[in-house]
């Protein structure tokens, strides 16, 4: 394999990264409008979304399944990572993120929640020892104050320390989601492990429902938006398979090829999306302030990327080709 080839292949992956990283924050956003729309007319935090991981489950388990080949010992030995995804970075980081909007500002909800990617650094400096280089500190100062203003925090908003328990709980919940989405060892093919999770969180919260410590609630009819009307199936069924099983699919897709630190920095593009979505469906225009933090979060997303450590010399990298269907899985590696 020549040099250029060997080159190539990892600015394909980084491309394909951000790529299918602004998938899932797109679809992600997307749920914060059809949530609240929910409830809006009566719907309980608990019962949206277990309908919605139930939903994702259902349509991920044919394709999760035919992506394992016939390799079904891969969930044995991932079981443990299939577990922590289902309970925290799918159940937990849901329920608890509706959770916190209940008795809190959405912004202030938000913003607690999306302290994961400086989670996620800190984790990885324990975990492996590699310090954060200056340039990672820097861009993380700049997205964190780009998202404070997006998110338009200083507007006289209540504060409640209940929600911002719920918050907390919601921020680990994805921490969790990064770490374990980012992880290239595991052998499972992305929508297999997007698929078994969501099972397993669509198992603990049906039983929660059904002993009562998942409250429900359900009302019919239409739910109103601001340019339309759309019947509650509808955004039941949107809710389940473009802002669950497209999105974390996709989302683990991103992360496996950017890497937990760099994928945790782009998916605060999700914070972008949810403000263009509540402004469509909700009539929340952002305001000047909200579209000045939207440039430097994203800023402060290249600056994390510089700051990056530097790839393995040539000599004793090895390359992964990208397979045909980039979702189907970590390939195998080939010398370069």
């Amino acid at each position: 394999m020549t040099n250029d080839a060997a080159r190539a292949v990892p600015k394909q992956k980084v491309t394909s990264g951000v790529g299918f990283a602004l998938v899932a924050a797109a679809s992600f956003g997307l749920s914060g409008s059809l949530a609240k729309g929910l409830m809006d007319i009566g719907w309980s935090a608990g019962s949206a979304v277990l309908l919605r991981v139930t939903i994702a489950a259902l349509v991920l388990a044919i394709p999760g399944a035919l992506a394992l080949k016939g390799r079904w010992h891969l969930l044995i030995r991932s079981a443990g990572s299939i577990a922590a995804y289902g309970l925290f970075a799918v159940a937990g980081a849901q329920l608890f993120y509706f959770m916190a909007v209940q008795t809190l500002d959405v912004s202030i909800a938000m913003l607690i929640e999306y302290l994961a990617p400086v989670a996620v650094v800190m984790w990885l400096w324990l975990r492996t020892g590699h310090k954060p280089t200056r340039l990672t500190g820097i861009g993380a100062a700049i997205a964190a104050v780009g998202l404070v203003l997006l998110i338009n925090v200083f507007g006289g908003v209540q504060i409640s320390l209940v929600g911002i328990a719920w918050a907390l709980a919601a921020m680990v919940g994805a921490t969790v989601y990064f770490i374990i989405s980012g992880d290239a060892s595991n052998p499972l093919p992305p929508i297999s492990l997007a698929a078994a999770g969501l099972m397993v969180a669509a198992v603990v919260l049906g039983v929660a429902a059904a002993s009562g410590l998942l409250p429900m609630g359900f009302a019919g009819g239409d739910v109103q938006f601001a340019p339309f009307a759309m019947p509650v199936w509808l955004v039941v069924v949107m809710l389940g398979v473009v802002t669950a099983a497209i999105a974390y699919v996709a989302g683990i897709a991103a992360t496996r090829r950017l890497g937990a630190r760099l994928g945790s920095f782009v998916a605060l593009t999700e914070v972008l999306a949810a403000a263009i979505f509540a402004w469509m469906l909700l009539g929340q225009a952002p305001a000047p302030i909200q579209l000045l933090g939207a440039a430097l979060m994203l800023a402060g997303v290249i600056v994390v990327k510089l700051g990056e450590p530097a790839e393995p010399a040539l000599e004793s990298l090895t390359v992964e080709p990208l397979p045909a269907d980039p979702l189907e899985g970590t390939p195998e590696r080939i010398p370069a």
